[in-house]
């Protein structure tokens, strides 16, 4: 391979689709030696292999590391991975059926239409703000607040905490770049102490008083099963079959996964999408004469500048794709950005089109591991861009931005806009 993929070039981060481009030209799947992956470009073979259960988001519920051929992650990360390889998102049947069923309850449809009139309140608000201060940083002012202020209302997350949310969110979500560093890694690890320090706190309390709020819920679906198992890593044959609902850890590492999964993508997507907006001065212009457009315009922001640009999946079993042997052990790095912009699933792939009526673009993921948050997303998204465009009808770009160093989790720095 060439050097057009370089996921740590900041010119490939600005732009990354030239070089998808030419992977998709160049073959189905492509080995990318300084990671370790192969890369997967094509919508079809990205869609089909997020439902091949051959394919995995761990390997330790059937494979050790060492039986699996992969070296163990140093002991100084383990609290990045007690809590991140207890959450369902990477986990694989029957923990991860156990944990989505139970979760799903509070993402049921009636649920999140509950929770939309209170994500338009949280929404008004904070473009009343903005049109106060005549503009600022879009990115900080809106994006970011109002997906973290609708989990930690979720969670039953005091007001007064909401502000040590995000900075755990961001450096946790560090260690999911390519190969990410020891300093990115050993802030990783201290966010996961704090944070999972705090919940076990904020679940104590809700066990003394418990409210409508999911943390409390989950502490019943805790308290109602048969037993509970001890903690335990998980690993091929550690601990034996868990019979009750839910562990405590279990209960922390979901609600960390619920916020930062519940608003990464949320968040880059609100200001990703106001930046190409300011660049397609005439899709902007027929969104603001035509507001019915909204619910295709946010699919169609999501699939043209990708907030997630890549998931990985472990080769659990021999999958053949295109005619090379992807042997188990291996890893693949599915590239959603390059899938929502394959000529062969969507027509003029690189126009934005906010009225495209086909657009199964995979921003959301499939198969088991689907977003089960992607409902509540939808409307959050409706309400920031439907409130900015009621209220600030000439919000106008102030500055170009910067982008972050990040390429997995895609996003600007800051979103520098003038009312």
């Amino acid at each position: 391979m060439d050097a057009a993929f370089a996921p740590w070039s900041p010119d490939f981060v600005a732009d990354p689709y030239p070089a998808y481009a030419d992977l998709r030209a160049r073959g189905r799947v492509h080995w990318f030696e300084p990671t370790r992956q192969w890369l997967v470009p094509h919508h079809a073979d990205v869609s089909a292999l997020l439902r091949d259960r051959r394919l995995g988001r761990t390997y330790l519920h059937r494979f050790t590391h060492e039986e699996f051929g992969r070296t163990p992650p140093p002991a100084a990360h383990e609290p990045f991975h007690t809590l991140n390889d207890n959450g369902m998102l990477d986990l694989e049947a029957p923990d991860h059926t156990r944990i989505r069923r139970l979760v799903t309850k509070a993402f049921t449809p009636r649920t999140v239409e509950a929770l939309a009139t209170t994500v338009r309140r949280l929404a008004a608000g904070l473009v009343a703000d903005l049109r106060k201060a005549g503009g600022g940083d879009l990115l900080a002012e809106v994006a970011e607040p109002l997906p973290v202020a609708v989990i930690a209302e979720m969670l039953g997350v005091p007001e007064a905490d909401r502000a040590l949310l995000r900075p755990w969110s961001a450096d946790i979500c560090g260690m999911y770049e390519l190969n990410p560093s020891e300093e990115t890694a050993a802030r990783a690890v201290r966010a996961s102490l704090e944070f999972s320090a705090y919940l076990r706190d904020l679940i104590a309390e809700r066990r003394r008083a418990p409210g409508d709020d999911l943390i409390s819920a989950l502490i019943a679906a805790y308290e109602e099963g048969e037993e509970v198992r001890p903690e335990r890593p998980l690993c091929k044959g550690g601990g034996g079959r868990h019979t009750g609902r839910l562990s405590e850890q279990e209960m922390i590492s979901t609600c960390v996964l619920l916020l930062n999964a519940g608003h990464e993508a949320t968040v880059n997507t609100t200001a990703n999408g106001w930046w190409t907006l300011f660049r397609h001065p005439e899709q902007l212009a027929a969104l603001r004469a035509d507001h019915s457009l909204l619910s295709t315009a946010v699919e169609e922001l999501m699939r043209y500048d990708t907030p997630l640009q890549l998931f990985e999946r472990w080769v659990l079993d021999d999958v053949e794709i295109a005619g090379t042997l992807i042997p188990r052990g291996s890893e693949l790095g599915l590239l959603f950005g390059s899938a929502n912009r394959d000529p062969a699933r969507f027509e003029r792939p690189d126009e934005l089109d906010l009225s495209r009526p086909d657009n199964p673009h995979i921003s959301f993921g499939a198969g088991i591991h689907y977003c089960l948050g992607a409902p509540l997303a939808r409307i959050e998204l409706a309400a920031s861009f439907g409130e900015l465009l009621r209220e600030a009808p000439t919000m106008r770009l102030a500055a170009e931005p910067e982008w972050k160093p990040g390429f997995v989790i895609r996003g600007v720095r800051e979103l520098r806009v003038e009312l």
